[in-house]
């Protein structure tokens, strides 16, 4: 019965229809494919850096530029 009722708003509404299924489906994607991924070796990128590394040594004061 359920069947027949999906089957019916496909024909009569296939907007709403296919919405709801591509929304029933994106949480399940959310939950499968990483594992997947994992599995076929797929590894995450480097994260980029945030700030700019500060190089280990004495800061030279700039001269001639004064305003």
């Amino acid at each position: 019965m359920f069947y027949r009722y999906l089957q019916r708003q496909a024909h009569e509404q296939p907007v709403i229809f296919y919405s709801c299924l591509i929304g029933l489906i994106g949480p399940l994607i959310v939950v499968t494919v990483p594992p997947i991924r994992k599995s076929m070796g797929w590894q995450y990128a480097e994260r980029l850096p945030t700030t700019y590394p500060v190089p280990n040594r004495p800061r030279v004061q700039l001269t001639g530029y004064d305003d």
